[in-house]
């Protein structure tokens, strides 16, 4: 069994974003109801969270984008963005979203635990230098990826990012830059509209941007064929000191927001493989932070799915994976080769 920490705190409930927002304290409800059921209970280290001190948020954000956050603090309702408000409590949360992920960065790599997940909120892959952006006020896994290369030398971060949502603000973050590989699944055209296979990156970030833009439908099986045939044979060859997950529940198969078909069993599936990269480059350092998701059974089930395999309870095997893989579309090849065809200038692997 592998040791699991989770960043679980009531404060991150505090962030009030209306009685119709999707991004609603419920979501964190509903996880950590199921973290405190039978069987769940104390099976995880928990990691204390924190506030991200200004330098820390000043990796990723400009300090006059803080100090704008900083100036809604009391005040009953301030939009930055038409789909992102702020209540009186949000900065002090978004502040503690970002450094609960930095301690649990710090738990991974200093080997308190093997891996982790930031179950926090609100999200943060849509937020850049100077602007929110998607119900997101600080980027924390952009943030942590940064957190990890300045505080920990590591060399090399991978961040994967599954949202149904392109993480537009992280790779920008990090679009002329090969210290982070970034990796996303999106159903395009969709908000926010940044995404497309040829956004590879710029200068000494040409290739490290690696985009699969995807229409509605894909569920467990062209979800697996895409991370095993393209995320797998990329990451393998980058080989990072860290293994990051933008982890994003929109894509379940009862979304109100999305269009795709993946399960919790899938969501599992999907685990195993980022776990075996962390495991064969990483030794095992893998970290995941809560990005989307708001049907609350799925996002539950799912959830714990996640966790079961990261503790190793599960264990997806190599036999389990390539069955669910012989199950896919043949209408997912065509994406998989117009992705490979892109990326091959640049990993020359295929």
């Amino acid at each position: 069994m592998k040791k699991t920490g989770i960043v679980k705190d009531e404060r991150y409930l505090r962030h009030e974003t209306g009685r119709f927002h999707p991004e609603s304290p419920q979501r964190l409800e509903a996880i950590y109801d199921m973290l405190e059921s039978p069987g769940m209970r104390d099976k995880f280290v928990r990691i204390a969270a924190r506030d991200a001190a200004p330098e820390e948020l000043r990796l990723i954000h400009s300090q006059t984008y803080i100090d704008r956050v900083a100036q809604t603090a009391g005040k009953s309702r301030t939009s930055l963005d038409p789909d992102t408000e702020t209540s009186p409590e949000s900065y002090d949360v978004a502040k503690w979203a970002a450094g609960g992920l930095l301690n649990a960065v710090d738990s991974v790599i200093g080997g308190t635990v093997d891996n982790a997940f930031a179950l926090v909120r609100p999200p943060g892959h849509h937020a850049e230098l100077n602007r929110a952006a998607g119900f997101c006020i600080f980027n924390n896994v952009a943030i942590g990826a940064l957190h990890a290369i300045k505080t920990h030398n590591l060399k090399r971060v991978l961040i994967v990012d599954w949202d149904l949502h392109h993480g537009n603000g992280t790779q920008r973050s990090f679009y002329e830059d090969s210290r982070v590989l970034y990796f996303s699944t999106h159903q395009f055209p969709f908000y926010p509209g940044t995404g497309n296979v040829t956004e590879t990156g710029r200068q000494k970030g040409c290739g490290y941007t690696v985009n699969v833009p995807l229409r509605r439908g894909p569920g467990d099986a062209e979800y697996l064929k895409i991370f095993r045939n393209i995320l797998e044979p990329v990451a393998l060859t980058y080989r990072p000191d860290l293994v990051m997950l933008s982890a994003g529940f929109d894509i379940h198969h009862k979304d109100p927001l999305g269009g795709m078909r993946v399960t919790p069993d899938g969501f599992a599936n999907l685990t195993r493989v980022l776990l075996n990269i962390a495991e064969t480059c990483a030794g095992g350092r893998f970290v995941a932070t809560l990005e989307g998701g708001y049907n609350l059974k799925g996002l539950e089930e799912s959830v714990k799915a996640m966790l079961l395999e990261m503790k190793g309870e599960t264990c997806k095997t190599k036999k389990h994976l390539d069955r669910i893989e012989d199950q896919a579309d043949i209408s997912i090849d065509k994406i998989i080769m117009t992705v490979i065809r892109q990326v091959e200038p640049f990993w020359h692997i295929f």
